[in-house]
């Protein structure tokens, strides 16, 4: 028997995180929250939630125990021989990306199937896929044991999306929301131009095997993706996430920021799925999640967890007002000097990734130039003390799909550009199982099930089927097997909630009517309560985040929320060599700690550059903007940033 058992906890739960989490929108299923009991109190990670004895898949082989906390997956070999000390027995709940269940093909087999998903790490360090599929067979009919395998799915899946667990309700599928609607905008052009590769290759299976609900769109210019979200239906989504770098990211806040309604569309919340060259925010929330610092493909399987357990947290926006009056807002940083030139110019070499900088930064020092100038700032003089309260996360008002121009499958372009239907197609190894003559159905909304290909017995093994019960939640709609995606330029349904394509737009300043209540205007004296440098200067760079790069932390103890822009400074008479040290040691964020006499450091809430060299280059999250004097004001908690659920640095499973 599966004996599934409830822990003598019954009436306690997971602590919920301080972050919103995937599912914490209103549903349907919360109207009957008068006719329960109230939520239980904390649970220890340690405490078993459930525990049953599973069979395995094929059905030959051992048997096994799991037991389900807060935290992991515990799984103990029964039979044929039990193990004392269980090797691969522990599965942290931060490396599951889903679970499903699946029945057997074969009409004789009663036996219903609990499939899991992970991405533990390597001997090496990288992630690799992993699939786990365990047989519920304590039961004498398919129905009953379905119900139990059912009731692990859920369980797990309200684990990894934040969801309470009833405390002595019956766990069933109800319990669990919609899936939630996201929007991916995809640069295929991004980093090395991998994005879209990685993109199908990684990101789309994963999410769908979170169970995830998406729409995906290629952009196909600058400025693109700042001309799509500024006429969003927004009330159809519920996140917007880039696949790209740093830049993407900034088109949509500012393009969110520039409707008329930016009240609202700015607390939509945005995430960011780093295929780019710098990744710094991508640097940052993975940090945020607890995980080791990691580049390149280590990064975005990082931060692709984080994204499918949900979670979100207030985001500090800088608005930047230039020398023309025009302004913009900022996530990341506003860099002059050395930080900047190595940005600009080394944009030629972009075809070598994150490596440009690399490259870069040696030019640089090569030619290392200093700039007269002045910055003044505003101190900050009260340190937050506890996080801003997150914004609500929009709930999606509609479960549209998207149709688009026919397409023979699988004959696209490796770099197609359009508006995709639910679901998208997946390589089709990963919809058949081996020795299979058809595909396998979908296993999730979002199509291209997750392959089980390390799953499968010999011949004699009947291949699994998705449950169809678990696979479409309620109130969801129902996926195609196959829904091409279209080439060439999208014809968009006028209820899509997606704006028609606006061909050669140009992209105006911001008209956002957020005022900046801290700065006076741009070229009148400053308050007395503001302080001045001036001198020469080898780099200025304000910075929200704590993360310049991937691997580069500027302001270590910078938080989403902190309300504080992070001003560093190197002035003249630095030498090479020191120059060079201080990038090294910020791999690790301890550049301070070198005693630098050139390098400075101030916590502001507001600040003014004037750059008095006649030539140079300004930057804004990496982008180049006019030169002249700027200013700019932090607005606390003024966007939602898709982080996942906070970690603990430095003790990564």
């Amino acid at each position: 028997m599966n004996g599934l058992l409830e822990a003598e906890e019954q009436d306690q739960r997971p602590e919920q995180e301080l972050t919103r989490s995937w599912g914490h929108g209103p549903r349907s299923t919360l109207v009957r929250s008068k006719t329960m009991a109230p939520p239980p109190p904390p649970l220890a990670a340690s405490t078993p939630l459930l525990h049953g004895e599973f069979g395995s898949y094929p059905a030959r082989g051992p048997r096994f125990a799991l037991t389900l906390t807060s935290q992991a997956l515990h799984i103990q070999r029964l039979r044929p021989k039990p193990e004392a000390r269980p090797r691969g027995g522990l599965v942290p709940l931060a490396e599951v990306s889903g679970c499903c269940t699946l029945r057997s093909r074969s009409p004789s087999d009663s036996a219903a199937y609990f499939c899991i998903y992970t991405y533990p790490r390597s001997r090496r360090g990288s992630r690799r896929r992993t699939t786990r599929t365990f047989r519920t067979d304590g039961a004498a009919t398919y129905e009953e044991n379905r119900a139990e395998a059912q009731r692990w799915a859920t369980a797990l899946t309200c684990l990894l999306r934040g969801l309470p667990l009833p405390g002595d309700a019956e766990i069933t599928p109800d319990l669990l929301p919609r899936p939630p609607r996201l929007l991916l905008l995809v640069n295929p052009f991004g980093g090395r131009g991998l994005a879209w590769q990685w993109c199908k290759n990684y990101v789309l299976p994963m999410i769908s095997e979170a169970g995830l609900s998406f729409n995906l769109i290629q952009t196909e210019r600058q400025n693109h993706a700042r001309e799509l979200v500024q006429g969003l239906s927004l009330s159809e989504w519920d996140g917007i996430v880039t696949v790209s770098g740093d830049g993407l990211l900034h088109e949509v806040l500012n393009g969110l920021l520039d409707r008329p309604d930016w009240e609202e569309a700015v607390k939509m919340p945005v995430g960011i799925l780093p295929c780019g060259s710098g990744n710094a925010l991508a640097g940052a929330v993975n940090q945020h999640g607890g995980f080791e610092p990691a580049l390149g493909l280590d990064l975005l399987l990082n931060c692709s967890l984080l994204l499918c357990r949900g979670g979100s947290h207030p985001l500090d926006l800088l608005s930047v007002t230039l020398a023309s009056g025009s302004r913009c807002f900022s996530f990341l940083s506003v860099a002059w000097g050395f930080v900047s030139d190595v940005d600009i110019q080394s944009e030629r070499f972009r075809a070598l990734g994150s490596a440009r900088f690399t490259l870069g930064t040696v030019l640089g020092l090569a030619t290392l130039h200093t700039y007269r100038g002045r910055l003044s700032y505003l101190p900050a003089t009260v340190e937050p003390t506890s996080p801003t309260p997150v914004h609500s996360l929009p709930r999606a008002k509609s479960e549209l799909t998207l149709t688009p121009d026919p397409a023979p499958p699988m004959a696209h372009s490796p770099l197609h550009r359009s508006v995709s239907d639910l679901p998208l197609p997946l390589p089709q190894p990963a919809l058949a199982s081996p020795g299979s003559p058809e595909p396998l159905p979908i296993l999730s909304l979002n199509g291209g099930g997750p392959e089980l290909a390390g799953d499968w017995g010999g011949a004699g093994d009947a291949p699994l089927s998705p449950d169809p019960l678990l696979s479409s939640p309620p109130g969801s709609p129902k996926a195609a097997l196959h829904s091409p995606v279209a080439e060439g330029a999208p014809v968009i349904p006028p209820s899509s909630g997606l704006p028609p394509p606006i061909p050669n737009a140009r992209v105006a300043a911001s008209t956002c009517g957020l005022p900046d209540h801290l700065l006076p205007p741009l070229g009148t004296p400053l308050p007395p309560d503001w302080v001045t440098l001036e001198g020469d200067f080898v780099l200025m760079l304000a910075i929200s985040p704590s993360h310049l790069g991937a691997d580069l932390v500027a302001a270590p103890h910078a938080r989403f929320d902190d309300g504080l822009v992070h001003l560093c400074w190197v002035r003249s008479g630095i030498s090479r060599a020191a120059l060079l040290r201080l990038f090294l040691a910020m791999e690790r964020g301890s550049q301070f700690s070198l005693g630098c006499p050139q390098l400075g450091y101030a916590a502001a809430r507001a600040f003014r550059l004037e750059p008095l060299t006649p030539r140079g280059v300004l930057t804004v999250d990496g982008e180049q903007v006019e030169y002249g004097p700027l200013q700019a004001q932090m607005h606390p908690g003024l966007g939602t940033l898709l982080t996942g659920p906070p970690g603990c640095p430095g003790r990564e499973p």
